[in-house]
C-alpha cells in the first residue's frame, strides 16, 4: 500500500511536501519525497494535498473502562476496595465495544495509554491498546502493563479517609502508604533472589517497577504533590511521569532537575476540584521553554478522547511551537510507555498506524480522510 501526494510529516524524520509512505504487512517499509519515491504497482491512496501523520497517541486515558454512556455499569477504573492494588489490570476490565473507541480513531487517535483511576494509591496496571475494531482486548495491546498508575492528592484521601475512615485519610497518610508497599516490595524481591519460595501477585506486579522496567504514573495536580511524586520516585530509584501537573508551572525547575517526561491535561474545562484550581493553559509552552519533553492527554472520559488534537492545538495558541505539540501527541507519549519503537512517528520498521487528514490537523475544518492501524484501514 502507499499513500502519496500529501504534506508528510514524520515527527522524527523530516517533513515533505509532498510526501508519501510505503507499508507492507502492517509495517513501514518506506517514505519520503515524491519526486524520490521508487517506482509502484500496488495499490495507491491519493492524499490529495492533504496531511499525512502518524496516528496521535493519548498518554493516559480510561477509554474502554470508563465507558461513554453507561454508569455505574460501565466504570471498572477504580477498584476502591483498598488503597493498593497492584496486580488489577486494565486489559481484564477493558471492553473492545466502547462506543468512544470509533469516534477517537475517526478524529486520527489510534493508541491510548489506558489507566486505571486515581482512587488508590496504587491502583494497578496500565496498558497500550491500539484503538482498532476488534473484540478481544487483547489482541489490541501494544504493552500491556506499561505502568503502574499511582495517586497522590485529593483522590485517595476521600475516598479512604472521608468515605471510609481509613488510612490513608492525609497527604501524609498516602506517602507512607506509597512507601510502606514499595518498601515490602524490594523485601519481596530480595527474598526471590535469594531463591525463597515465596509468591504475592500484588508484589509480583511490583517488580518490574523496582527494576525500572516500566514507569509509575503518578496522578498529582498541585505542586507539592509533583514534588511528592517526584521525591519518592527518586528515594527508590523509580521512573516517573507526573499525570495532569496541572500546576507543574510553580515547580518547573524541580521538574527539569528529575530528568521525568510529565503527561500535562486536560487543559479545557472548569476546574472540577480544589486541587486543580489555578492550571493554566501555557503551561506546555513553560515546560518546553525549560527543555521538558511532555505529553498531553486528555484523562478521557473526563474530556472525550476525540478532542486530543484541539488540546493541542490550544498550547499552540498559548505559546508552544507547533512541532512540539505534535510530538506531544506522537513520539513522546510513545516514549513515555516504552513503544516508541513501533510507535510514534513515521519511519522504516515501525507499525503503519497513520493517518491521513484533508488538511492541517489543528484547523477546525480539517477532516480525518483515512486511519490505517496496523496497515488495516478502519472505518
Amino acid at each position: 500500500m502507499r499513500i502519496q501526494n500529501g504534506i508528510l510529516l514524520t515527527i522524527e524524520n523530516g517533513r515533505f511536501e509532498r510526501g508519501y509512505v510505503d507499508f507492507e504487512n502492517g509495517v513501514i517499509t518506506g517514505f519520503g519525497d515524491m519526486a524520490q519515491a521508487p517506482a509502484y504497482d500496488g495499490e495507491v491512496l491519493d492524499a490529495k494535498g492533504g496531511y499525512i501523520m502518524p496516528g496521535f497517541i493519548d498518554a493516559h486515558t480510561h477509554i474502554g473502562i470508563s465507558e461513554e454512556g453507561l454508569r455505574w455499569e460501565g466504570e471498572d477504573c477504580n477498584e476502591t476496595t483498598d488503597p493498593v492494588t497492584p496486580d488489577m489490570s486494565v486489559v481484564d476490565g477493558f471492553n473492545p465495544f466502547d462506543i468512544a473507541i470509533p469516534k477517537a480513531r475517526q478524529a486520527g487517535i489510534t493508541s491510548a495509554v489506558v489507566c486505571p483511576g486515581s482512587t488508590n494509591v496504587i491502583g494497578g496496571q496500565a496498558a497500550v491498546m491500539k484503538l482498532c475494531t476488534d473484540t478481544d482486548a487483547e489482541r489490541m495491546v501494544v504493552k500491556a502493563p506499561c505502568a503502574i498508575k499511582c495517586a497522590t492528592g485529593e483522590n485517595p484521601k476521600r475516598n479512604f479517609g472521608e468515605s471510609k475512615g481509613r488510612t490513608p485519610m492525609t497527604r501524609m497518610g498516602v506517602a507512607a502508604v506509597f512507601r510502606k508497599t514499595l518498601t515490602n516490595a524490594q523485601r519481596y524481591l530480595a527474598k526471590k533472589e535469594k531463591g525463597e519460595d515465596v509468591y504475592d501477585p500484588e508484589m509480583e506486579a511490583l517488580i518490574p517497577l523496582l527494576k525500572r522496567e516500566i514507569p509509575a504514573h503518578i496522578h498529582a495536580h498541585r505542586a507539592d504533590d509533583i514534588l511528592t511524586a517526584l521525591r519518592i520516585a527518586r528515594e527508590f530509584n523509580l521512573r516517573v511521569s507526573t499525570v495532569h501537573t496541572t500546576l507543574g508551572s510553580r515547580v518547573i525547575p524541580e521538574i527539569a532537575k528529575s530528568g521525568s517526561m510529565p503527561i500535562v491535561g486536560p487543559c479545557i474545562g472548569p476546574a472540577g476540584k480544589p486541587e486543580t484550581v489555578g492550571g493554566t493553559l501555557a503551561m506546555a509552552a513553560d515546560l518546553h521553554a525549560a527543555g521538558v519533553e511532555f505529553a498531553i492527554a486528555t484523562d478521557h472520559d473526563v474530556v472525550a478522547l476525540w478532542l486530543l488534537p484541539h488540546l493541542a492545538s490550544i498550547t499552540v495558541r498559548e505559546g508552544l511551537p507547533e512541532e512540539e505539540a505534535f510530538r506531544a501527541i506522537t513520539i513522546n507519549p510513545a516514549k513515555i510507555a516504552g513503544v516508541d519503537d513501533r510507535l510514534g512517528s513515521i519511519a522504516v520498521g515501525k507499525d503503519a498506524d497513520i493517518v491521513v487528514f484533508s488538511g492541517h490537523p489543528f484547523h477546525y475544518l480539517t477532516k480525518t480522510t483515512a486511519v490505517f492501524i496496523n496497515g488495516k484501514r478502519e472505518d
